[in-house]
């Protein structure tokens, strides 16, 4: 028993570490400028543009877990809002064009662990193809042009996925919550969450105990074409049009969430609450430097010194704590 609870309390540290980062970066600009920091408005704005960003890096945590990487995501995400927008548009129906574009998420997903999974070529090359390969069909498919989804504002799904709750609290808001919460418990209770920690932290040994290696990691990138397509929806929806550009500049700053948050490069571990809170971190960044009266130049600079801080930070903490720790603190309890 005493040594359970030694075990939560090294697993608690990563968490309270990276929260404390979070409260010391909204500290630091509330000094800076309080009329800002204290206002509710910029909260507002915050969690009307975060949730995008927090879903993306929310899904890519179990493909990093698994010691797998992929950067197809927001070409995935322009991919199909594109294929919603223009369903859309041809159709009139927000339902069916969802449905189709939440299935080319999957099918996106289903392609790369093809790639990865079945023909063995590594994860990171196969997805910076994708990634290329999906931008560039969306830059054939809609000409360069951009497709209007202002008829959507009256329907219930608009209201369901990005209106406002009270005029206070942004849909997606809520959305990225509970995909938060789902991811969570899966990850730390469900028996797939802990065959991505055995995959990640050694695969030829998941595979001798009897784990579906090869269905875990397929599932993995399959979820994370299903909510690229997602955020990408919700991101059409919120400005009523859909950008060619759509996904453009979320990549860097979702790797950055997973591991400011806390999940290993290596694999094997990870945390779900430290990816949300590493997406608040980074989204809220630009917005408190600039508010901060701090050149616009500086951002970038700032955004590696977080990065590197917060990371030297869970070091030092020994923050990293392999699937098999855990199941050697579970047998001993």
């Amino acid at each position: 028993m005493l040594g359970k609870i030694k075990l939560k309390i090294t697993e608690s540290k990563l968490q309270i570490s990276i929260f404390c980062v979070l409260l010391l970066v909204f500290l630091v600009f509330t000094i800076a400028n309080p009329r800002t920091f204290l206002s509710y408005n910029i909260y507002y704005a915050f969690m009307s543009i975060i949730p995008f960003a927090a879903i993306l890096s929310i899904s890519l945590t179990p493909i990093v877990i698994l010691g797998e990487m992929d950067l197809s995501f927001p070409s995935v995400m322009g991919f199909c809002a594109w294929v919603f927008s223009a369903v859309f548009n041809q159709s009139g129906n927000i339902y069916l064009a969802l449905i189709c574009s939440l299935a080319t998420g999957l099918f996106a997903g289903f392609i790369n662990s093809i790639f990865i999974v079945r023909i063995g070529i590594p994860s990171l090359i196969v997805t910076i193809g994708m990634q290329y390969l999906w931008r560039g069909l969306v830059m054939i498919a809609c000409g360069g042009v951009g497709l209007s989804l202002v008829d959507t504002q009256g329907s219930v799904l608009y209201k369901v996925l990005v209106g406002r709750i009270g005029n206070i609290v942004p849909a997606q808001a809520v959305w990225a919550i509970v995909i938060a919460i789902i991811f969570a418990l899966i990850l730390n209770w469900h028996r797939f969450g802990i065959h991505l920690l055995c995959v990640g932290d050694d695969a030829v040994s998941s595979r001798m105990m009897g784990v579906n290696v090869e269905k875990v990691k397929t599932i993995a990138f399959m979820q994370m074409g299903l909510f690229a397509a997602f955020a990408g929806i919700l991101a059409t929806l919120e400005v009523l049009y859909f950008w060619p550009s759509t996904g453009e500049g979320y990549l860097m700053k979702s790797l950055a969430a997973v591991f400011i948050g806390g999940t290993s490069v290596f694999g094997g571990t990870g945390t779900i609450f430290g990816t949300l809170v590493g997406a608040i971190i980074m989204g809220s960044l630009e917005a408190g430097i600039v508010s901060s009266g701090i050149s616009g130049f500086w951002t970038k600079f700032i955004f590696g010194v977080v990065i590197v801080v917060s990371l030297t930070i869970y070091a030092l903490m020994g923050k990293k704590i392999s699937f098999r720790k855990k199941l050697l603190g579970f047998i001993k309890k």
